[in-house]
């Protein structure tokens, strides 16, 4: 029989081949594969005629895999040293995989080293996940006693369930695994936290272990000493130790208090994002922040995301906080009445919105209740998507490399072709978005991944994902088509014929929010703002008192011609000022001696560089101006 390998490879193979032969055949480490469009085990038999491609841990995918079975190796050590244990769930995450337990307290440190050891004999005894399709019946028989995977069965569609098994461990789960334990070669168990079951506060407290695991030990120690470097940037530390921002609980988590430090360097990059997007005829709009609950009730928010919406009564009548900016910008497109002659139209806000992000997501300023979106509505017709979509990939490029990421890992997220009567817009209207997306990202030689399953209801999008100097991935940029606001708010334009034809809408963000982007920049950085962006440029130090008049003087220089600076002008040893700057992370400081003084000069030391030597003030200016309008990163 025939099996398409790639686009120009087919190959012969006998009938009933297993996924796992033609892996071995082709020379690849594999842990699962993709046939056509499902991801099966290795054990599968193939029928012939089948797209096949091999998934290792290199692969998206192929990770996932790898960390889901390592859950279930961790699950299967946990149950065997504490039977009393309830299994929950144990999926892969963007980086390894966590398992909930309930039924006890808080795993220890001793208790996590008894795990870690157990999981290593279980690794060492090469036990193969074995696939078993039951009845639900005889699924409740064997998971007997296990209250949370009852429930799970009881939200499952359909008789049939899969459970998987490696030596005495069984377990509810769609798989697919690793042919055996002992592919996970090295693995770390990293924390634990408290969660609730499903996430719901309302139910049950589970322990939540997290863990990280590689095919080589070499992988693991990588991981482990980026781990550390992240702990090191952690931007939840050097915002507190750069009096960048707060949270503060007992007003709200998830809220963000902008120090005056953070806040300069908010209002730079939104300066900056102003400036960028007027240049390219993007028109700037402000819009309230609440409105009457049946604005969200014609964009369909109120029905499929009210979960995560804010409610208010104002005289009698339900409000929103807005959770979004569309409906806003489809507001005032509808203002007044938009030819073909008008479009495209392209709306940019600033805007801040709310959700109702549950406490145990909130992360620092990386998951938030209240963010503001660097966001935009681009309305167009059929015929002007390509150039309007490479329009703004030329913005989000732009504007990310400024800031210093080079790296992107790109999809393009499509509708899952199994299911399309799970989404809004016709059949053309996907293909030409979907076209229109390939052929933009084609032009400017962007690779990418074809997701499929993981567009939103109401359209195709690109998802820009930035990589940062550790290797993490941090979400960018995302390009979306909404086939659904234009006809629920019937947003229309005149065409050449008088007809009334429906706009093609564009939602875009390309920094996401300013607050997971200041955060992640934070961590980019290691806190070491490069000049442009620091909140404070040069730091003005005089050695004795002899010299705080002179001190003052380029002090005053330097504010007039618009530079960030300070004057540290305290009674105290000059190595102590030069310590304390460092640790702040200005990037220049000026020491200045009674030689600077009686010369009018200033001695440069640089953050990065070291001491520079002497300059006369005009050339120090000079330097420092050329910098900051180069916006130079490193």
């Amino acid at each position: 029989m025939k099996v398409k390998i790639s686009a120009k490879e087919i190959r012969d193979y006998p009938p009933g081949i297993k996924v796992e032969e033609v892996a071995k055949d082709l020379g690849l480490r594999a842990v699962a594969a993709q046939v056509d469009s499902q991801i099966v085990d290795l054990a599968y038999r193939l029928k012939g005629g089948e797209e096949v491609k091999i998934l290792t841990f290199d692969d998206p995918e192929g990770k996932k895999i790898f960390w889901h079975s390592t859950s279930h190796i961790m699950a299967q050590a946990v149950k065997e040293l504490f039977p009393e244990v309830k299994l929950g769930i144990g999926p892969p995450i963007d980086q390894g995989f966590y398992y909930d337990f309930g039924g006890r307290t808080p795993f220890s440190p001793e208790e996590l080293e008894q795990i870690e050891k157990r999981m290593l004999e279980i690794v060492q005894a090469d036990l193969p996940f074995q696939r078993e399709e039951v009845s639900k019946g005889e699924a409740l028989k064997i998971l007997q006693g296990e209250d949370f995977k009852a429930q799970l069965l009881s939200e499952i569609d359909g008789d049939r369930v899969t459970l998987y098994r490696q030596g005495g461990f069984v377990d509810l789960c769609r798989g697919p695994h690793l042919p055996s334990t002992g592919m996970v070669k090295a693995f770390k168990l990293l924390s634990v936290a408290g969660a609730y079951w499903k996430g719901d506060e309302k139910n049950a407290v589970m322990q939540r272990i997290y863990g990280i695991s590689f095919p080589t030990e070499e992988q693991l120690s990588h991981y482990l000493q980026n781990l550390e470097e992240a702990k090191r940037r952690d931007h939840r530390r050097l915002g507190r130790e750069l009096d960048l921002f707060s949270i503060h609980e007992e007003v709200g988590a998830g809220l963000v208090y902008w120090h005056p430090k953070g806040a300069v360097i908010k209002n730079i990059i939104e300066d900056f994002w102003k400036a960028e997007h007027i240049k390219r005829g993007y028109q700037l709009v402000y819009i309230p922040h609440i409105a009457k609950a049946h604005l969200w009730r014609t964009s369909g928010h109120y029905e499929f995301y009210r979960e995560n919406m804010y409610f208010l009564q104002v005289e009698g009548e339900e409000y929103v906080l807005k959770p979004m900016n569309c409906p806003g910008h489809i507001l005032i497109y509808k203002s007044k009445k938009r030819s073909y002659r008008d479009l495209p139209i392209r709306y940019a806000e600033l805007g801040t919105v709310y959700r109702a992000e549950r406490s145990g997501v909130l992360r620092g300023m990386l998951r938030v209740r209240g963010f503001t979106q660097d966001d935009a509505h681009i309305f167009c017709r059929p015929d002007q998507l390509e150039e309007e979509i490479l329009g703004v990939i030329d913005l989000a490029q732009s504007m990310l490399q400024t800031f210093g990421y080079r790296d992107y890992q790109i999809d393009l997220s499509v509708r899952d072709p199994q299911h399309k009567e799970k989404y809004a817009g016709s059949d053309q209207d996907w293909e030409r978005a979907e076209e229109s997306l390939v052929s933009a990202l084609q032009r400017r030689g962007l690779d990418y991944r074809r997701a499929e399953g993981e567009a939103v209801f109401y359209g195709p999008k690109i998802d820009i994902k930035l990589v940062d100097a550790l290797g993490r991935t941090w979400q960018g940029s995302t390009i979306q088509f909404d086939f659904n606001l234009p006809g629920r708010f019937n947003v229309t334009y005149t065409d050449r014929d008088n007809s009334e034809k429906e706009v093609v809408m564009i939602h875009r963000a390309l920094l996401g929010s300013m607050e997971r982007f200041i955060g992640g920049l934070i961590e980019l950085y290691g806190g070491a703002f490069p000049l442009w962006l620091a909140p404070v440029q040069v730091v003005v130090m005089p050695i004795t008192d002899s010299e705080k008049g002179y001190a003052e003087q380029v002090f005053n220089r330097l504010h007039e011609e618009g530079i960030r600076a300070e004057l540290d002008d305290r009674n105290e040893k000059i190595g102590h000022k030069i310590r304390e700057a460092e640790l702040q992370k200005i990037p220049y400081m000026l020491i200045l001696g009674k030689r600077e003084a009686q010369g009018e000069t200033v001695a440069v030391r640089q953050r990065r560089g070291g001491d520079l030597g002497q300059f006369d003030l005009d050339s120090f200016i000079g330097r420092v101006r050329e910098e900051i309008e180069e916006r130079k990163i490193w």
